[in-house]
C-alpha cells in the first residue's frame, strides 16, 4: 500500500483554548470546507469530541454521494486531536491536528497519511487529481480560517 503525506501549517493570532475550541467542534468543518464538496454532517448534533466518537459525513466526489466515517482516536485538548477513516473513499486516512502556543498566538498543523485505492491507478489518480484537490482543499480552508479569526466571527461556531 503506497502512503502519501499531506502537510499544512497556519498561525492564527488567537488563544489555544479559542482556536482549539472552534476546531474541536466536528460542525465547524462545514464551515471551512469548499462547498463544491456538498459537505454534511449525518451525525446528529451537537457531537461532544472524544477519544472513541465516532462521527459521519456525506461529501460529493464528482457529483456521487460518499459516506465518510471517521473515529476519533487520540484527543488531548487543547493541544492535538487524531481522527481517521472507517469508511470512506481512501484506503487509509489518519488525520493529526496539532496546536502548540507560540508568541502572539497558535500556530495549527495538520499532517494527513492517506492511500488511494485501485493500485497503480490510485497512483496515476493521486499524481493527476487526488493531491492538487486535496492541497486545494487545504488553501481554502486557511483562507477561510484566517478571515474567520481576523474578524472574530469565529466566536459565533464556538
Amino acid at each position: 500500500m503506497k502512503l502519501y503525506t499531506l502537510s499544512s501549517t497556519q498561525f492564527i493570532e488567537k488563544s489555544i483554548d479559542e482556536v482549539f475550541t472552534f476546531f474541536s467542534k466536528p460542525e465547524n468543518l462545514s464551515v471551512i470546507t469548499p462547498s463544491k464538496l456538498g459537505f454534511k454532517i449525518l451525525t446528529p448534533t451537537p457531537i461532544e469530541m472524544g477519544p472513541g466518537r465516532i462521527i459521519d459525513y456525506q461529501i460529493y466526489l464528482l457529483g456521487i454521494p460518499i459516506h465518510w466515517r471517521t473515529l476519533i482516536t487520540d484527543y488531548n485538548p487543547p493541544n492535538m486531536f487524531i481522527d481517521q477513516q472507517i469508511k470512506g473513499p481512501y484506503n487509509m486516512w489518519h488525520h493529526t491536528h496539532t496546536f502548540h502556543k507560540v508568541e502572539g498566538g497558535v500556530e495549527i498543523k495538520d499532517k494527513v497519511v492517506y492511500s488511494i485505492p485501485f493500485s497503480i491507478l490510485g497512483r496515476i489518480l493521486n499524481y493527476l487529481w487526488i493531491r492538487k484537490d486535496l492541497e486545494n482543499i487545504f488553501v481554502h480552508r486557511k483562507k477561510v480560517i484566517d478571515k474567520l479569526f481576523e474578524n472574530n466571527d469565529f466566536k459565533s461556531y464556538t
